[in-house]
């Protein structure tokens, strides 16, 4: 078991946004977090990541068997778990080639990229000149997108969060962006071998076109309402909106 969270209860500024929230996740497995706007989808990743502000107060969080319920977010990332936000702050004053060469292990003493960053960044479309540019600043939907893509690609992580990978992005991009989901979640790999694992939330389902989900959980009013088979359970939406979850029995 890779990630594993148990009766799960958050506040965030004194107000309760998740409860009883279980969830196990193996490794080499993709799990996709479904649920309308405001149900607590993003406020579980943050809570897995150990943001100040969001306050565990019943439950615990396992990662590769470690109790991480109190560690920061620093300790948490150095275990090996990443994440893609879905709107990250741009950053004024730090060049994106300079985060790249810290994700990388590299000194910021070199004077340039490492090959295989390089190479990295060229498969996502984003040329030298990009690189020289401060983190997100200015930055379109589409290069966001791109560019949390190559820092995970740099940093390797053994677990990773998609914060709505699939919105505000053009299809070109989308697939683009996909296509090194898969790579970092090793789907080019049989089953068997695949040592990464992932959780995307998404809201519309339409990145699952492109990147293989194992299981489907709908998070509803801050609890988990249903849990199943990606595909069938999209169906279900499509057909009967989200509320038809809470009645599907799946859980």
């Amino acid at each position: 078991m890779l990630l594993e969270i148990i009766d799960l209860a958050v506040e965030v500024n004194e107000k309760e946004v998740l409860s009883n929230i279980n969830l196990k996740i193996r490794q080499g497995e993709t799990h996709v977090l479904l649920g309308p706007n405001g149900t607590g989808k993003s406020t579980l990743f943050m809570s897995i990541l150990g943001f100040p502000n969001y306050k565990v107060t019943n439950g615990k969080i396992l990662y590769k068997g470690q109790d991480i319920t109190n560690l920061n977010t620093t300790e948490r990332v150095k275990l090996g778990i990443g994440v893609s936000f879905q709107n990250p702050p741009a950053i004024r004053g730090v060049k994106l080639e300079d985060l790249l060469k810290v994700e990388s292990g590299q000194s910021l003493d070199e004077p340039e990229l490492n090959p295989e960053t390089k190479e990295l960044a060229r498969k996502l479309k984003l040329n030298e000149s990009f690189l020289e540019r401060n983190v997100n600043l200015g930055f379109s939907g589409g290069e966001v997108k791109r560019s949390e893509i190559l820092q995970l690609l740099t940093q390797k992580p053994d677990f990773i969060m998609f914060d709505e990978p699939d919105s505000g992005v053009d299809i070109e991009n989308v697939e683009l962006i996909a296509e090194n989901i898969n790579i970092l979640l090793d789907k080019f790999e049989k089953p068997g071998l695949r040592k990464k694992s992932g959780l995307l939330i998404t809201h519309l389902g339409y990145i699952l076109n492109f990147v293989n989900a194992d299981i489907a959980h709908v998070l509803m009013d801050g609890r988990i309402a249903c849990s199943g088979n990606p595909t069938e359970i999209l169906e279900d939406i499509r057909k009967e909106g989200f509320k038809g979850c809470i009645e599907c029995g799946r859980c």
